[in-house]
């Protein structure tokens, strides 16, 4: 019987990321896992595909619309779908190969097949026909989650899709309804938008991105508008008809009212996500969960059950690869006796659409529930020399900072690469940083990150260029 200081069951973001980390540290560790292919939901049919869709449908989209104003002359681009899909994949396997030499490196054993808890120290592996049993002295659970699911509509992943179907989808849909208006619905709606589907949002709540700030998500979804998105806030889907050529779905208002029936070839439920824990065993080896089926653990990650730990999608928090990498390293630490810490008030949220959208810390809504008070600097990529010369100016930056210390609480960026813009307002807060200190850091010219230094001089009623 194989003996272990380390079973990691799941090789996502947060597995595969906690099992280097252990190796590093000087265990001898293995991973366990189920499927194919190494690196869970986000390497396979997550993050990673469709930020490759993400990327060729915007290059197509800029050569249809944006290259002549450039003086760039090209005939009206073709689209090749399985040629697009096929460097999508050629992305997923550069990924998974990367992760599988990571193992190799670090001498971290591969085990295929689900695993199961056994109880404090056993893990079984059943794959391929055969089950083995391996000792081990300490389990983290990195399952990840599952696509969330609506009562009575049954998805198919060829008409009725979750985001897993909308990655690969054989023809660009005429129209294509998305249940949800958060993140994953609003950047796979932008991918089949710019390929040419008509695209239909039904939201619950009466407002995109449900926790993002405010007045981001107001701006953002205006911008979405004027891309052609149509919004149907406060609403709900109650059916699908899929006996016809076109789905036939059922929406009516969140509190109650008339029914109408929306015509569309594709529907995409993009409602959430929940934990993955089927078939851990985890009721019978004692770990116990919480009200919304996550594994709950302790500060140190710890489970109910000695010797057992947990990070990540499965476990409470933002359900973000990087937090799940973060968690791994520092549940690796803790096992190996070291102070392994994440500081859950500075995790980045990213939107990849076009424009981006970025977070990091408190929303000025959450600020205000929470009695915090606040000063706030903004602003625009209209007035940002870079962001005009390339005409981009969608968007804009602000800063959030403590009223009597001038702290950095929070960072919102709605424009052109904010998702690589957010990362300096997060070193900052990690170091408990002030806008005043953001303010005097010279930044480089022309860049469109000189907006994150003039929101920061706002904060103080000094900016320089508006």
């Amino acid at each position: 019987m194989a003996t272990y200081d380390l079973v990691v069951i799941g090789t996502g973001p947060g597995g595969y990321v906690c099992a280097v980390r252990a190796a590093q540290l000087g265990m001898k560790v293995a991973v366990v896992e189920k499927n194919a292919t190494l690196g869970g939901t986000c390497l396979n049919v997550g993050c990673m595909p469709s930020k490759a869709l993400l990327h060729a449908s915007e290059m197509f989209e800029e050569a249809a619309h944006s290259f002549a104003k450039m003086g760039v002359s090209v005939s009206t681009p073709k689209l090749d779908l399985p040629a697009m899909m096929n460097f999508k994949q050629q992305g997923i396997d550069g990924n998974v190969k990367g992760v599988e030499f990571l193992m190799k490196k670090n001498k971290i054993d591969v085990l295929k097949g689900a695993g199961k808890i056994l109880g404090a120290g056993k893990v079984e592996v059943s794959g391929d026909g055969k089950t083995q049993t391996v000792e081990t002295k300490n389990i983290v659970i990195a399952t990840g989650s599952d696509i969330a699911r609506l009562k009575g509509i049954e998805i198919d992943e060829k008409r009725v899709v979750s985001s897993t179907g909308a990655l690969s989808l054989a023809k660009v849909p005429e129209k294509m309804l998305i249940i949800g208006a958060g993140v994953i619905g609003l950047e796979l709606g932008s991918v089949w938008r710019r390929l040419g589907a008509e695209i239909m949002v039904v939201e619950f709540l009466d407002r995109i991105l449900p926790g993002m700030d405010g007045e981001v998500a107001k701006q953002f979804q205006r911008m979405l508008e004027k891309q052609g998105f149509a919004f149907n806030l406060g609403s709900k889907v109650t059916g699908v008809d899929t006996s016809g050529k076109m789905l036939k779905v059922s929406v009516e208002p969140a509190a109650g009212g008339a029914v109408e029936t929306l015509e569309t070839d594709v529907v995409l439920v993009c409602i959430g996500r929940v934990p993955y824990t089927e078939g851990l065993g985890l009721k019978e080896a004692g770990i116990a969960l919480d009200n919304r089926g996550r594994v709950q653990i302790d500060s140190h990650f710890a489970t109910s059950v000695k010797g057992v730990y947990a990070i990540g999608d499965v476990v409470a928090g933002p359900m973000l690869a990087h937090k799940a990498e973060d968690e791994g390293v520092a549940c690796a630490e803790i096992i190996a006796g070291q102070a392994g810490h994440v500081n859950y008030d500075v995790i980045p949220g990213v939107v990849y659409t076009t424009p981006e959208v970025s977070s990091v810390g408190k929303t000025e809504e959450e600020l205000k529930q929470a009695g915090v008070a606040y000063t706030s600097g903004k602003f625009p990529f209209t007035a940002n020399g870079r962001s005009k010369v390339n005409q981009t100016t969608d968007g804009f930056v602000k800063i959030l900072a403590d009223a009597k210390t001038d702290r950095v609480l929070g960072v919102h960026i709605i424009g052109r690469e904010a998702g690589e813009m957010i990362h300096e307002a997060c070193v900052l807060m990690e170091f408990g940083g002030s806008a005043e200190d953001l303010a005097r850091t010279c930044h480089a010219h022309p860049t469109r990150s000189e907006a994150v230094k003039e929101a920061a001089l706002a904060v103080g009623k000094r900016a320089i260029h508006m």
